[in-house]
């Protein structure tokens, strides 16, 4: 390995030379000239090598810069999710399942910035105009000052954006995308990394908002290298089934607002209506109390949701019996029987598990532990908690409940659905709120023996 060669500075000027001199040969000035270190060790190939660059502006953390212009589209559940609005020079990846609705989204929200005066450009390389354009005309956005393309070269898509200079232009898909610079086909580790790299650097440059669409893999992850969310400023996915009407866009990432914001959208013949009132939407088709319904006064990024959690325990008929799990997590599942049996006494041995959460809504946060214990205890023991009853809290491994956030919130929202009863942990601060019965419970044993019975 070649050894970097030491170089010298003139302090006055800046002047780099390859040996010492009493004089600055620029500048004139004497005794001005030091030694300094390679800003890399190796070879120059493969390292910064001796060559230095600019000195960066630092500032300090008391620095005040005003808060990013925002354009909100009108579109209230979108902007919410987006953490209120657009912002210049920020790019999007909207990730999703093939047909569940990004492109209609998508090209709905163009059409509303484009109305509110941003100069909008639409991207398409998975869909011809005419396709494009068809959409257009079902969702009655015809008149809307959207323009459109349909171009996969990356060069050439980066060429009109420099002449065209859009606020907004929305790229469907990434995966298509291809870059005349690098050998793999479309679709490929290296192209969609270039891609997405040269179309947010392109964005930041000239001040222009991206939105990517981006593919999922069966695990629904984004496809293609993880480094392309990390690239990005804001990571939405859009999530729901496709028998259920109801779409929830959710927000996993935002340098620019609160990140697991939900926005919830309705799919009907003219597209995607938004949902001002999900919890109401949620539980429409909530009839009489039955065994194994239960509702969970739940919290999606800053806004409370109920949603109806639905269990069913049956004998099963196999040597193994089944645990299926839609829209929670299968290993919370476990825990939760195993915790039932271990510091209850109620065995599920033998028994088939099914736990669905209605309304294809996805829950993650542990709050819906005790919602879940009440759903499959109302459902082994064959007896219905009050309709009027909503639960929340965590479980832990002791037995144990422990308080969740934002019990006000949960409470009010239950509260002004029309919900009289409340089960929640003991723990937290103490507070009441009109029209709402608070039963505060200390452990899961309680809890089974106050609501079913000794088990």
């Amino acid at each position: 390995m070649a050894k970097s060669k030491t170089q010298f500075t003139c302090t006055a000027c800046g002047n780099v030379t390859t040996k010492w001199a009493g004089r600055c040969e620029a500048c004139g000035e004497w005794n001005s000239i030091v030694e300094e270190a390679p800003l890399s060790s190796g070879p120059s190939a493969a390292t910064l090598g001796t060559a230095r660059g600019r000195r960066i502006e630092l500032t300090d953390l008391r620095t005040e810069e005003t808060p990013p212009p925002r354009t909100v589209s009108g579109v209230a559940e979108l902007d919410r999710v987006l953490g209120g609005g657009l912002v210049p020079a920020s790019a999007i990846l909207v990730g999703g399942d093939p047909g569940i609705g990004k492109s209609t989204l998508l090209l709905q929200a163009a059409a509303r910035f484009a109305r509110m005066g941003l100069k909008t450009i639409y991207v398409s390389g998975e869909e011809a105009s005419a396709q494009v354009r068809m959409r257009a005309q079902r969702l009655g956005l015809t008149q809307s000052p959207v323009q459109l393309a349909a171009e996969t070269n990356l060069r050439d898509i980066l060429t009109t954006l420099d002449e065209e200079r859009p606020q907004l232009a929305i790229i469907n898909s990434i995966q298509t995308m291809w870059s005349d610079s690098i050998g793999s086909a479309p679709g490929s580790v290296s192209q969609v990394r270039a891609a997405a790299h040269e179309l947010t650097a392109f964005a930041k440059r000239k001040g222009m908002a991206v939105i990517l669409v981006g593919h999922v893999t069966k695990e629904g992850q984004i496809a293609g290298p993880r480094v392309v969310e990390h690239m990005v400023d804001t990571v939405l996915y859009f999530e729901g089934e496709r028998g259920h009407q109801f779409r929830v866009l959710r927000a996993v990432k935002n340098r620019f607002g609160p990140a697991d914001e939900i926005g919830v959208f309705e799919m009907t013949g003219k597209g995607l209506a938004e949902v001002t009132n999900p919890s109401a939407l949620f539980l429409s088709d909530r009839g009489q109390p039955t065994p194994g319904s239960v509702v969970f006064a739940g919290i999606e990024g800053t806004r409370p949701v109920l949603i109806e959690l639905q269990a069913l325990v049956a004998p099963s008929p196999h040597s193994q019996p089944r645990r299926t799990v839609v829209g929670w997590d299968g290993g919370r599942l476990a825990m939760i029987l195993a915790v039932l049996e271990a510091r209850c006494g109620i065995p599920f041995a033998g028994l088939d598990v099914y736990l669905n959460v209605a309304g294809g809504m996805k829950i993650s946060e542990p709050a819906a532990d005790l919602a879940v214990a009440a759903a499959l205890l109302s459902a082994r023991e064959d007896a219905a908690l009050p309709a009027d009853t909503v639960v929340f809290g965590e479980i832990s491994l002791s037995g144990a409940l422990r308080a969740v956030g934002q019990t006000e919130n949960r409470l009010k929202e239950a509260q002004k659905l029309g919900f009289s009863s409340a089960i929640a942990p003991k723990g937290g601060k103490s507070l009441t709120v009109d029209g709402i019965k608070l039963n505060r419970i200390t452990d899961l044993a309680s809890f089974v023996g106050e609501t079913f019975g000794a088990g």
